[in-house]
């Protein structure tokens, strides 16, 4: 039998312990940095299996290590992050989150039992492949600065000779049973911006005795829009959006100050730089002028998602050849952020997507919502295609 159907009728084979690792994950969620029961259980699996790993990566990450017993000086990786969500989950299943308030609603439990399912495929076949393959159980991709930066930082790739990373996430719009990839840039760096806008208050009923920062604010945000459409190359995609503003007064009452919160996203590390140095001049040089001032924190986020060219259509080839190319989309490219950037501006590495929509079951809530869920199904498509593409790639 070829190793192609050895993975599939072992995906299909470990969709109920896989299934029950994701329910398990569900139903307790942990908040960034705070992953330690949720990297107990992992490394309770892992050892349960026998699979060599080592913990305390950014205190609760986990890097997990299989190796073929022919020998290969080849190592591919594979990434799953293990963090939730501050959502309160109102979908009525028998897996619904019981941490109040917490919430796997970013799909991050079925990237961790996908990696898991892979893992348990990958063990079972170890006599049949060479090299090593490396999983990295990573904390906190949902929160600044990103545990990938971390993992990287306490050396990762130092101790972890990988040559190649693979990463899913979860598409709620795409069926379940195909995946999507895009190779070169595909998603977008990510940046939070606070502006602090200060002026004079006072009643409403005598502006001239005033600097009004609620005035000033809204001079600010309709020239911050010139960043994008003035500033930028019309062939470089640009985000800038501020989600929050707190002024505090009330209608016969202008406050001393405005706060803003808001993103910056783009495609292009010079440009992000640059940009950075435009919205600062803009906000401050405008309150100047109106007898006000403003400050400006951007703290830098992760950088944009860049999946090599060479692998992705590598692995595009292989996931037809798994799943039959009808089952294989194309990908736009998206401005939303993703941590597993740093892995690929490290090393090639390929970012995809795993369909989890069933239109005629309803499963079609977006990620980072309270209704958000998945067609359990797609599990045997996450785990068998996570280890075909890394048995693939040593062997290429």
């Amino acid at each position: 039998m070829e190793l192609k159907e050895q993975i599939q009728n072992l995906a299909q084979a470990y969709f109920e312990e896989i299934r029950a690792i994701r329910r398990h994950l569900h139903q307790n969620p942990e908040l960034s940095f705070q992953e330690f029961n949720t990297s107990n259980y992992i490394a309770s699996i892992l050892e349960k299996e026998g699979i060599e790993y080592e913990r305390n990566w950014v205190k609760t990450g986990i890097v997990a290590t299989i190796m073929g017993q022919k020998p290969s000086g080849k190592i591919t990786a594979i990434r799953a992050d293990i963090d939730a969500l501050p959502i309160q989950e109102t979908n009525e299943v028998p897996y619904k989150s019981c941490n109040d308030g917490v919430m796997h609603a970013c799909g991050h439990d079925v990237h961790t039992a996908s990696a898991l399912g892979a893992a348990l495929i990958l063990n079972d076949l170890r006599d049949e492949w060479a090299g090593t393959i490396k999983f990295v159980f990573q904390p906190a991709e949902e929160k600044l600065p990103g545990g990938a930066s971390l993992m990287i930082k306490e050396g990762l790739f130092e101790r972890h000779k990988m040559q190649s990373i693979f990463g899913q996430h979860v598409q709620h719009d795409l069926p379940e049973g195909k995946v999507g990839f895009r190779p070169g840039k595909y998603m977008a760096s990510c940046d939070e911006i606070y502006l602090t806008v200060k002026g004079k208050g006072g009643h409403g009923a005598l502006p001239h005795n005033l600097v009004d920062p609620v005035m000033i604010t809204a001079q600010i945000l309709v020239a911050l829009q010139q960043v994008v459409s003035r500033q930028a190359k019309p062939l470089t995609p640009t985000v800038l959006s501020f989600g929050r503003i707190e002024a505090n007064g009330a209608t016969n009452i202008i406050p001393d100050k405005v706060e803003l919160q808001g993103t910056f996203r783009t495609y292009d590390e010079e440009w992000r730089d640059q940009a950075h140095l435009k919205i600062t001049e803009i906000a401050t040089g405008i309150a100047q002028s109106f007898g006000g001032n403003c400050e400006v924190d951007i703290r830098k986020g992760y950088p944009f998602v860049f999946n090599d060219e060479d692998l992705t259509e590598k692995a595009i080839s292989w996931a037809k050849d798994y799943m039959g190319a009808e089952n294989v989309v194309d990908l736009e490219m998206r401005p939303t952020g993703e941590d597993f950037s740093f892995y690929g501006h490290h090393i090639p590495a390929t970012f995809y997507r795993l369909g989890v929509a069933n239109f005629e079951k309803n499963i079609t809530s977006s990620i980072h919502t309270s209704t958000f869920d998945i067609d359990e199904k797609a599990l045997v498509t996450g785990a068998g295609l996570m280890a075909f593409l890394a048995l693939k790639k040593l062997d290429s």
